[in-house]
């Protein structure tokens, strides 16, 4: 009898997706088997397509992370779930050994496997993944806005690790997906936020959502935040750009003691204003993915529609033109999030 087979978009190096058929996977004990409805192409990924990451996922991965799907079957002794329940995975499985896992940050563990990068991930139909790392989405949620779930956590996540508080003034520099979401997150934490961005499509996109923006190449971002904060400066900025002029501008906006987040992973080693630092007695904080803590609230501002999931979703795409949509994601310059239409 042959076994049941499903589909999926396996990457194979020089920005190339083959869609393919491989058996239907089962879950092992403790595992959890996901039929995936919908995946969001992440920063991440577009890293993968580029081969930046070839020495870590190889030529043969299924990647994919911001997901949403179905339980499709249990593993034994996994209860708390049904078959056909609504699911998002926070895809983090940590070795629970290392100094971190037993200081509880298990997020950071130093042996942190990501799921969809050091695993196979969701661009398939089927994906078995821990059970310890699936929530449960309310029974009304709809799965594409589901899909915005992991982006928003890490959103959830930075703007927890700020402590910001209700009434500060906040500078988001970078106004791309995480961007936005960090400022969406930002302004129903009770921040006053303005999104620094040099993109004019993603300037248009912000004000539509009702942000104050700024474009630094045609605007002095500093003077503006002065201005706009009677001469004191953001008590909360998240560096998002990844950009060397980020980083200037992150210290360069900052009030005394004000709280720097940095978001972005950047390619090379940025250089950082140290003196700015001493001067005004910043903090610089790091932030990394999320805990489960960040996945509830998450979920919770994407059913309240605190998100703007359908201004995010610029695009979907069957699994079977994965490649185009890389491609044109790669192009475009008005896409925000692009999500892969996995199942159906």
């Amino acid at each position: 009898m042959t076994a049941p087979q499903i589909t999926a978009a396996v990457y194979r190096g020089d920005q190339r997706f083959a869609v393919a058929q491989k058996p239907a996977p089962t879950p092992e004990p403790g595992q959890v088997a996901v039929r995936i409805a919908f995946c969001g192409i992440c920063g991440t990924d577009m890293h993968v397509f580029h081969g930046n990451m070839d020495a870590r996922v190889g030529f043969e991965r299924i990647i994919g992370h911001e997901m949403s799907g179905t339980v499709e079957a249990l593993g034994d002794g996994v209860d708390g779930l049904t078959k056909g329940q609504k699911v998002v995975v926070r895809p983090l499985d940590h070795c629970g050994d290392c100094p971190a896992c037993t200081a509880g940050h298990s997020h950071i563990c130093h042996n942190l496997k990501f799921l969809g990068l050091d695993t196979d991930g969701a661009m398939q139909e089927v994906w078995t993944v821990p059970a310890h790392t699936l929530h449960a989405l309310p029974d009304d949620m709809r799965l594409d806005h589901a899909a915005l779930i992991e982006p928003v956590a890490v959103a959830c996540h930075d703007v927890r690790m700020s402590g910001l508080r209700t009434g500060e003034d906040v500078v988001v520099i970078g106004g791309g997906p995480i961007g936005v979401l960090v400022a969406m997150v930002a302004r129903e934490a009770g921040g006053k936020v303005v999104i620094s961005e040099v993109n004019e499509n993603r300037l248009a996109l912000a004000k539509d959502m009702g942000f104050d923006v700024v474009n630094p190449a045609g605007s002095d971002l500093v003077e503006e935040i002065t201005r706009r904060t009677d001469g004191k400066g953001a008590d909360v900025v998240f560096e998002v750009s990844g950009s060397q002029p980020g980083v200037d501008a992150m210290t360069d906006v900052a009030a005394t003691r004000g709280r720097v987040v940095m978001v972005a992973i950047h390619a090379k080693k940025p250089t950082v204003d140290m003196f700015r630092f001493f001067w005004r007695e910043l903090q610089l904080i790091g932030a990394r993915v999320y805990e489960p803590q960040d996945y509830d609230r998450a979920i919770s501002l994407v059913a309240s529609g605190a998100i703007a999931a359908d201004k995010v979703i610029t695009d979907v795409s069957p699994l079977s033109q994965i490649q185009q949509a890389f491609e044109a994601l790669d192009a475009s310059p008005t896409a925000m999030k692009s999500l892969i239409k996995v199942g159906a």
